[in-house]
């Protein structure tokens, strides 16, 4: 244990948001891509779902919520162009 956290100058760093900065990381890296895609083709859907996977994040702090809205997010314009 170092001096400085004996005297309680600093604190004890929590690593247990790992997997849910993890998997935010993730989903927002595909939201830029979808973004980026949908803004330089015109394609509204891409560029909707794009702005959601970048911002859900910071709704829900469940993980495995996480996941089902990040994967519900990425085919929502392939499922829209594909069915309507």
């Amino acid at each position: 244990m170092s001096f400085l956290l004996m005297m309680g100058y600093c604190s004890v760093v929590d690593f247990t948001f790992g997997p849910a900065f993890f998997v935010s990381l993730v989903f927002s890296l595909f939201g830029m891509a979808y973004f980026s895609y949908g803004k330089k083709q015109g394609n509204t859907m891409a560029l909707v779902s794009g702005i959601g996977l970048m911002f859900y994040p910071y709704l829900v702090s469940d993980v495995t919520m996480m996941v089902a809205v990040g994967i519900g997010l990425l085919v929502f314009p392939f499922v829209v162009s594909r069915f309507l």
